[in-house]
């Protein structure tokens, strides 16, 4: 899970950590059995990146992507279409209090790290106005 501060500029803790991976492991389980009914949903891969908790733990936002080439808008409404029974299927499998109402996003991290790489491979390491180049 990520280490990226909340609302209040502090870290999530271990039990939100924890209980983050619970729920994405759950969730993962019950979108790779596919016994989803919603069409948006049928026959989809999709991909569980990271799940942030509230400090209370009764909200957990779920950063989702579609395996492959896919969709991300389309598979996100499909999922939150779905919210009712995956919150059933995760309070099953993860014991606590209350069940987390989930929230769906689109991962875009993969988005975000493939610009930062495009940017990497356009610079040229020769062109550094800073860099020594030896000469005298």
């Amino acid at each position: 899970m990520s280490r990226t501060k909340g609302r209040l500029g502090q870290s999530p803790s271990t039990r939100q950590q924890r209980v983050g991976e619970e729920i994405r492991h759950a969730l993962s389980r019950v979108l790779a059995e596919g016994d989803l009914r919603d069409p948006g949903l049928a026959g989809r891969i999709v991909t569980v990146s990271e799940v942030r908790m509230s400090p209370d733990l009764r909200v957990a936002t779920v950063f989702v992507s579609p395996f492959g080439d896919g969709d991300a808008p389309t598979l996100v409404a499909a999922l939150r279409r779905a919210r009712s029974f995956l919150r059933q299927q995760v309070a099953a499998a993860v014991k606590l209090r209350f069940a987390p109402e989930l929230r769906f996003e689109p991962d875009r991290s993969f988005e975000t790290a493939g610009r930062i790489e495009t940017l990497l491979r356009r610079s040229d390491p020769g062109s550094d106005p800073g860099a020594d180049d030896g000469k005298a």
